[in-house]
């Protein structure tokens, strides 16, 4: 009996213990669950409130700015958006320009990438030295020499002047030169032998291989564009150029008229951000199923 006493009772030790942490580890994960919906809420909440807002009329957007229901559901605001305002200008303004520079931004940062990979030319590292140099400067510093360069080469105040300058960036060129020297050159190698040149085993062989860091790119160019601002204000004055960023920023100064207009500032900034939403949620499940395959290979 004694010695059955002594057999059981580690075992109802070990299974009170791995109870106890269980059932911490399940607190532990409702907890962390709680702060994620919490902050969740939070960074949800104000683009709830975007969307309630447009639907209401000036008057009560203005006296219950925070209710999520609007009392009297009207699409006035998007009505007046798309048939009076420059709104449908300034949208196809940014498809363009952001487009335009989307293709640019992939095409020319994945060869300065692969020439500072790959590569060997004097000066390389002096070249790579100066393009982290770039990345640690604010933009904001780079306003007033990138107008004077606009301005000198004659592109200011056209399309030109709006998306050369943008066809390029540091942090872009930086990925993919990462991504690149974690590509065995083996690969490369084996290119060469059967004849291709350097393009060739840039374009067909090499480029394919790097589909993470060209969606990566893409999502990131796209974004970008989409919400400059700075560049296009010092890059045009013309009216018939403004992009969405610009055109929403004087609409929020109260370019449209008097009074408020909440559901008419809010309506513009919701139709804004659907091409980058549905833009990230269409790649992001690209990315996943790459990862997964990647973990199966």
């Amino acid at each position: 009996m004694s010695g059955a006493t002594t057999t059981t009772r580690p075992t109802d030790a070990v299974v009170v213990r791995r109870r106890g942490s269980r059932d911490g580890t399940l607190l532990a994960t409702s907890a962390a669950y709680a702060v994620l919906v919490v902050l969740a809420v939070v960074y949800v909440y104000p683009f709830l409130i975007t969307v309630a807002t447009s639907f209401k009329p000036d008057a009560e957007a203005a006296a219950d700015p925070l209710s999520l229901v609007p009392d009297t559901f009207t699409t006035a605001a998007y009505s007046y958006l798309f048939s009076v305002s420059d709104f449908p200008l300034w949208f196809r303004n940014s498809v363009i320009v952001t487009l335009v520079v989307t293709a640019g931004r992939v095409f020319f940062n994945s060869l300065a990438g692969y020439a500072l990979a790959r590569l060997p030319f004097r000066g390389r590292g002096v070249v790579f030295a100066l393009l982290v140099a770039v990345m640690a400067v604010p933009n904001v510093v780079l306003l007033i020499p990138k107008f004077l360069v606009i301005n000198t080469l004659g592109i200011y105040d056209t399309f030109a002047g709006l998306i050369l300058p943008l066809l390029t960036d540091a942090a872009g060129i930086f990925i993919m030169k990462n991504y690149f020297e974690s590509i065995p050159v083996s690969v490369e190698e084996a290119a060469r032998i059967d004849g291709a040149g350097v393009f060739r085993t840039f374009w067909s062989v090499v480029l394919p291989m790097a589909r993470p860091a060209l969606i990566t790119i893409v999502i990131l160019s796209f974004q970008g564009s989409w919400n400059e601002l700075s560049h296009f204000i010092v890059a045009s004055r013309s009216a018939d150029l403004y992009t969405l960023t610009k055109g929403v920023a004087q609409l929020s100064a109260g370019g449209l008229g008097q009074g408020s207009q909440f559901p008419l500032k809010l309506a513009a900034a919701a139709v804004m951000t659907i091409p980058v939403a549905v833009l990230f949620f269409v790649f992001q499940r690209r990315i996943m199923s790459t990862a997964e395959g990647a973990e199966k290979g």
